[in-house]
């Protein structure tokens, strides 16, 4: 087989969050990573950007948080839970070395991510897309073929391929990566970004069956979005999503609906159908997943980029330890972390509770956000291993 000029330690397809945040803390360890990506560097995508207390731990120690809060991105003093009239303030509280949590938009902290990265040494190559996995004689992932701007393509020789391509990963259909896990429910989205609101907390509203959030993030601007069971979303909200949108945000909160008769809509509102969630097989012989390539949730708990932080850094351990089995463990902690989290978010998801049967299902999640949080600081340990 021949390869190009260069062979790589690991190549990885995906240069957002968890594609990123793997290669800068591989090359950091001195591997040599080549990171592909079929769009531009600080392209948006689909997707809101609340951060949880693991996110920003983990922008905190990997030095990146200075450069998101330089760009003008508000510290969240405060969660604040609305169930119809009721609210219940949550502070943020001192914890893991951040006092303050962070919302910013993807055009800022995937291209920040990025720039760490290449500081680190990898070399990132936009408008590439991978278009096969090459393979050794005894079946093992060996390297890429990609197709270039130009539309060449080229064969590049790699020790491992990381898919950190989305949650339709080509990486993943290639390698034949199974689900191991299905969610039974998915939500409809719709969300746009607004200036002249609240912009140092973070806002949940629940109604009956809609859910709303608001957002504060950089360009001075709170992204809002509204939530609706997906069966809603495709016989109403697709058909015309501004007035889908306005709709939602007056069922959802009076409070909510006033407020956003101030503000000025940026740009259009974006939608998202729905996916349900699903775990897949995260690992084989020469290849990998991370990111919603490997664990994707319903977004209606926000809690996507924070995963794909932890994951990244639990996939990038586990490459760099010289146990031959630290692959494997990486998808059983992967599991193991995220069972709750996956859990609730998809029963928050079928929208059947009311505005007490969800508190308990908040309380799950931020038992499991517990845990995940005493992990992530734990990487600090010396003692810290990835667990059997």
């Amino acid at each position: 087989m021949t390869f190009g000029a260069r062979r790589y330690d690991v190549i990885v397809a995906g240069a957002r969050v968890a594609g990123a945040a793997t290669a800068m803390l591989l090359a950091r360890q001195g591997l040599s990573v080549l990171v592909l990506d079929r769009q531009d560097y600080g392209a948006d995508t689909l997707s809101t950007h609340a951060l949880m207390r693991g996110g920003v731990i983990q922008l905190n120690r990997w030095g990146i948080l200075p450069a998101i809060a330089a760009a003008g991105t508000p510290p969240i003093a405060a969660t604040v839970f609305h169930y119809g009239s009721e609210e219940l303030v949550i502070p943020i509280k001192p914890s893991g070395g951040v006092d303050a949590l962070y919302g910013p938009r993807r055009t800022l902290l995937d291209r920040t991510l990025v720039d760490g990265a290449r500081e680190a040494g990898v070399e990132v190559r936009y408008g590439w897309r991978v278009t096969d996995l090459l393979r050794s004689n005894d079946g093992r992932v060996c390297g890429v073929a990609a197709r270039s701007p130009s539309g060449a393509t080229e064969s590049i020789g790699a020790g491992r391929v990381i898919g950190a391509d989305g949650l339709r990963s080509t990486i993943a259909r290639l390698a034949g990566a199974e689900i191991r896990r299905q969610g039974a429910h998915a939500t409809g989205a719709v969300y746009g970004y607004f200036e002249g609101l609240d912009r140092d907390r973070y806002r949940w509203y629940y109604g009956d069956k809609v859910a709303a959030s608001l957002i504060p993030t950089n360009d001075g601007a709170a992204c809002v979005c509204i939530s609706v069971p997906s069966e809603r979303f495709a016989q109403e909200t697709r058909l015309n999503v501004q007035a889908g949108f306005n709709r939602v945000v007056v069922e959802v909160s009076s409070q909510l609906a006033e407020a956003m008769a101030g503000a000025r809509q940026v740009g259009p509102l974006r939608a998202f159908a729905g996916v349900r969630g699903f775990i897949r097989q995260s690992f084989g012989p020469g290849w990998a997943l991370v990111g919603d390539a490997a664990y994707f949730k319903d977004p209606l708990t926000a809690h996507g980029i924070t995963d794909a932080f932890r994951d990244a850094e639990l996939l990038a351990r586990a490459i760099t330890s010289n146990s031959p089995e630290a692959i494997r463990t990486y998808q059983v902690e992967r599991d193991r972390l995220s069972a709750e989290l996956f859990a609730a978010t998809d029963a928050i998801a079928s929208f059947a509770w009311d505005l007490e049967t969800i508190r308990p299902l908040h309380r799950q999640l931020n038992e499991a956000m517990k845990r995940e949080v005493a992990t992530i600081v734990g990487f600090d340990a010396p003692e810290q291993t990835i667990a059997a």
